[in-house]
């Protein structure tokens, strides 16, 4: 025993903090680069080859790709059966396979990796100059980089420095320079080329030809062309204005509206994140107490070790509390101190034992692991208590305290062990379960299953041996005085009386059943419940095309009101670009994404789905009063994977006017639908572009080729950088060349560029090609290689996805929109409709192996079908308990009821094999049928308290992190407190029904 408890402390001293099981989704993303090419000449010559080879693979469901301006991104989510490690090769050899053009880099094929994920973010400012927070960020960077666990701390708005040559166009003309004579100037004078080896006195040493740019002022002096009419040397000074600053990216990061920059913080793959965190925190707490940093001020928007320590804290205290519920249970109905402490061992050891088996199956401790210990927390002492309560009631009866503890556990050895094999047995079918549910619910399954098992072992061994030496013995005959009470005898009056009316009570317990099932009809239903993190960002767009001025205003606007809100702790804002884009470094100057943290949940009155649903007509006003076309989109998806108050669906068509048609039409009808606060679409967006046509015959008159004006252009309007150089502080710093913004940014200067022909002298750009102002797509979306469009609907927290899903889909058959057009639902909803076929088979199999585990206990096939009458009672009490309590019917909420078809049948086994063991002994059947629901009451009764109790605080919902398994909870409440009651009547009722000795008895009263 002690050996047990030794195995345990190390075994939880070893097991890993995380916030669920890993997971490892089957999504993999092929990226493919084609430079200088639009969207339409992408998905022609990049997307539908890439498609076309890719959709062989095995095990695939769908494809989705997105091309844009010279790139394409092609996303594959595969069966959760299929391993993305098995057919890498197979990705690989169709990528190969596939015809592309030569301009078009090498796709690459990228798997999905949770560790990509931030686990902290938090912001940085400091009173001074931008220079001085740039400065401190990038040094504080390199120090965090370095805590164990982390692999990379990436920066967002921390700028770094570039030099910057600026060319003079009419000083070009006049040397008779181009900007490529500039960039081919700096990279052949900025160069380190090795060489081959050479023998010198005895020596052999290596050889290097070195010339590298060190500084500004070397850069200024290099020589670009020498004079012919003077011979002098011409320094890149005389045509370029050179100078270091900032890299201009156009975008801001503001925290509480003052300039700053954003951590995002990565973990290493096998790291544990709540390890991770703490050491972050204390290496960030160390750094901001040194006197550099004394002026720096550092907010924490999110950490996921936090939440997740927070998390499974709620849960331990619920796991606690129940344990504490259960023990004052067990003094209540036994009346001394010493069965309930004997009773209490099975709980710590139970789960000291859990925790060996969790760590050599390789489990970590997350808030669904303890949550299945605490959901078992009063069924670890079900079985304890059914044999204590039987060794004093043989005590009772005037034996010896090793008689007692003998004899007892072994007239209910046999029932408890049935019991604990018909509660696993239903989780079997869990662990086959697939997808994501499969991947989260089957360490829960198992936990369960494993302190089932330890709680077994303790009933059967260590209970009674501890019975045998603590128990005293009664005085007097209690059990003849507990027989004789009048509660007992109101209670065999009442048992009598069901016999005698049998049908009066199934016909009441069948209407309702009846109306309980019609009750859980109303509740709707949800793939998992929203948690609530205390963070959540918003996406701020306006119409393609809008500055990043523009865009700033509507964000500093919207900052304004989020400062008004007591709720919100602080908000960090990117203007110009998201997060996503930033790590890629890229940018837009129409979007923006907005962090918001909420002050800790125990100081704030509201979620932040009410937040959110309250907040964001306010918000949306505050920025249409800026820029009417700007939109906000709330994401408050969880840590968890879940999209809380989200569908999304897709239409799919091989008509792109079609699908326009039936896209403009649906998204006008949800718009104006009640509970949804709305409607977005990736639908393909358009952007004004100056189109330059070449005039291909001009073009030839001058020396030039259309592939030279594309490429000419390009490099004035974007830029190049021609070379890096490092500095004498070892710093690596790009030299970047351009234009003056009066010219690239302005399309009147534009056309008179001044661009070399082939001739050797300079021309106009409007003289080669003709300058319009078109449309141009922006993106292009396709789902399976046909062109599609996604529908993202937010809906209040007032519905459920459920609900808000059969009104769409009742919207969608309105349109009668053609066959051609096809209509699929992603996300949650796909989950939901997945995960209720699987759980649905989940229960079937569940019952048929509790059957089976029965009949093989037993030795007989009437007993356990008597038996399985309690799951419908079940029903009443489950479907009562999600009506009363508004909980939409979830995953979780299902799993109970699968956990439950274990439960209910415990009661129910405990009566029937008393039952029997009485008609064994020579007691008449009615005799022992009423005798045996008056000895099981008691137990019954407590083992049903000590789970219901036990899972009080868990359906509570006290605390963070304890969202996800609250409704599975007050299903098992709910179902846990019907069946109890009501087994403990229709089991008789239903047993005399199939005893002949009491169907003739009922007989003779008939005639009688």
């Amino acid at each position: 025993m002690i050996l047990i408890l030794i195995l345990g402390g190390v075994s939880l001293s070893r097991i890993p903090l995380k916030l669920i099981p890993d997971l490892n989704p089957p999504v993999g993303v092929v990226v493919t680069s084609y430079p200088g090419a639009g969207p339409q000449e992408v998905v022609e010559k990049v997307t539908k080859p890439l498609e076309e080879s890719l959709s062989t693979l095995p095990g695939l469901k769908n494809v989705q790709s997105t091309a844009q301006e010279g790139s394409n991104f092609i996303l594959m989510e595969f069966s959760w059966s299929t391993s993305i490690e098995d057919i890498e090769n197979d990705v690989l050899q169709r990528i190969d396979q596939a015809p592309l053009p030569d301009e078009a880099e090498k796709p690459r094929f990228l798997k999905f990796d949770p560790a990509q994920f931030p686990i902290i973010q938090f912001s940085l400012k400091a009173d001074g100059d931008s220079n001085a927070l740039r400065t401190l960020a990038e040094r504080m960077k390199l120090e965090l980089n370095r805590v164990p666990g982390v692999a990379n701390v990436n920066v967002t708005g921390s700028f770094e420095d570039e030099i910057t040559v600026n060319l003079d166009q009419e000083a070009l003309e006049k040397k008779g320079l181009s900007q490529n004579d500039v960039v081919n100037t700096l990279r052949s004078n900025n160069i380190t080329s090795p060489g081959d080896t050479i023998d010198t006195d005895g020596k052999t040493l290596t050889t290097r030809v070195m010339s590298e740019l060190k500084s500004v002022k070397e850069i200024k002096e290099l020589t670009v062309t020498v004079n012919p009419k003077t011979g002098k040397n011409v320094p890149l000074s005389d045509v370029a204005e050179v100078e270091m600053k900032p890299v201009d990216d156009n975008t801001y990061t503001r925290a509480d509206q003052e300039s700053a920059v954003l951590f995002s913080v990565l973990q290493q793959s096998d790291a544990n994140t709540a390890t991770v965190s703490k050491a972050f925190q204390k290496e960030l707490d160390t750094l901001l107490k040194q006197e550099q940093y004394k002026d720096v001020d550092a907010e924490v928007l999110f950490d996921q070790g936090d939440y997740i320590t927070d998390a499974i804290g709620s849960i331990t205290n619920s796991l606690l509390l129940g344990g504490v519920f259960a023990m004052i249970v067990l003094f209540l109905f036994l009346r001394n101190v010493r069965s309930p402490l004997i009773v209490g061992v099975s709980i710590p050891y139970s789960v000291v034992v859990t925790f060996v088996l969790m760590f050599f199956a390789g489990f970590s401790l997350n808030i669904m692991t303890l949550g299945a210990l605490a959901l078992g927390i009063g069924m670890l002492v079900d079985n304890s208590i059914v044999v204590i309560e039987n060794i004093y009631r043989h005590l009772s009866m005037g034996k010896s305290r090793k008689q007692a503890a003998s004899e007892g556990a072994k007239e209910v050895g046999g029932a408890i062990t049935a019991s604990t094999l018909t509660t696993v047995a239903v989780f079997l079918p869990v662990v086959f379960i697939s997808g994501l549910i499969g991947e989260i619910f089957t360490e829960f399954a198992l936990t369960i299953s494993f302190s089932l098992f330890a709680s077994l072992v303790v009933a059967l061994t260590v209970v009674p041996m501890m019975a045998s030496h603590m128990l005293k013995e009664p005085k007097g005959n209690l059990e003849a005085r507990r027989r004789r009470s009048k509660s007992r005898s109101r209670f065999k009056r009442s048992v009598e009386w069901t016999l005698s009316h049998r049908t009066i009570v199934l016909l009441a317990t069948l209407i309702l059943l009846g109306m309980s099932s019609w009750g859980a009809t109303k509740v709707g239903t949800e793939f998992l419940p929203a948690t609530d993190e205390g963070f959540f960002t918003m996406r701020v767009e306006l119409e393609n095309g809008s500055s990043v001025n523009e865009t700033n205003a509507v964000v500093k606007a919207i900052e304004e009101k989020l400062e008004n809100e007591t709720n919100v702790q602080t908000a960090v804002s990117l203007v110009g670009t998201d997060q996503e884009q930033s790590f890629r470094g890229g940018k837009s100057g129409n979007i923006a994404e907005i962090y918001v943290k909420m002050k800790p949940f125990d100081e704030r009155e509201q979620s932040i789905f009410s937040f959110a649903d309250e907040v964001k007509p306010k918000l949306e006003k505050a920025a249409q009063e800026q820029n009417d076309t700007a939109n906000i989109v709330f994401n408050l998806q969880s840590t968890s994977g879940s999209s809380p108050q989200t569908l999304t669906f897709n239409l799919r068509d091989t008509n792109e006017k079609r699908l326009d048609n039936g896209v403009e039409k649906l998204q006008k009808k949800l718009e104006g639908m009640d509970d949804i606060n709305e409607v977005t679409t990736d639908r393909m967006e358009t952007i004004k572009e100056v189109q330059m046509k070449v005039d291909r015959g001009k073009a030839l008159d001058q020396g030039l080729a259309p592939s030279q004006i594309g490429s000419l252009v390009q490099d004035v309007t974007r830029g190049v950088t021609a070379t890096q150089i490092v500095t004498e502080d070892s710093e690596v710093v790009s030299v970047f060349v351009k234009y003056d913004r009066d010219i690239t940014e302005n399309l009147d200067s534009l056309k008179k560029l001044l661009i070399p022909n082939g001739q050797g002298k300079f021309i106009k750009l409007d003289s080669v090609v003709d300058f319009s102002i078109e449309d141009g797509p922006v993106s292009i979306k396709r789902i399976d290689q046909q062109s599609a469009v996604q529908f993202t609907v937010n809906y209040s927290s007032g519905t459920n996805l459920g609900t808000i899903s059969n009104k769409v889909e009742k919207e969608i058959d309105k349109l009668d929109l053609p066959d051609e057009t096809q209509v699929s639902f992603s996300g949650e909803k796909e989950l939901l409709d997945d995960s209720i076929n699987d759980m649905i088979l989940a229960l079937l199999l569940a019952l048929v192996l509790v059957y089976i585990v029965m009949a093989a206990q037993f030795e007989s096939f009437k007993y356990p079908f008597v038996i399985m009458f309690t799951v419908p009672l079940m029903v009443i009490g489950v479907a009562l308990a999600l009506f009363l309590t508004d909980t939409p019917i979830s995953v979780p909420a299902v799993i109970g009821v699968i956990i439950l078809a274990g439960i209910v049948v415990n009661n129910a086994i405990v009566i029937v094999d008393y039952i029997k063991q009485r008609k064994e002994d020579g007691m008449g059947s009615f005799e022992a049928i009423v005798t045996s629901a008056q000895d099981r009451i008691r137990p019954i009764l407590m083992t049903a308290l000590t789970t219901i109790l036990g899972l009080v605080p868990l359906a509570l919902g006290l605390g963070e992190g304890t969202e996800i398994n609250q409704p599975m909870a007050i299903a098992v409440i709910g179902g846990l407190l019907t069946s109890t009651l009501l087994t403990v009547y229709i089991i008789p009722v239903i047993y005399s029904l199939f005893d002949k000795e009491t169907r003739r008895r009922a007989s003779r009263k008939r005639m009688d």
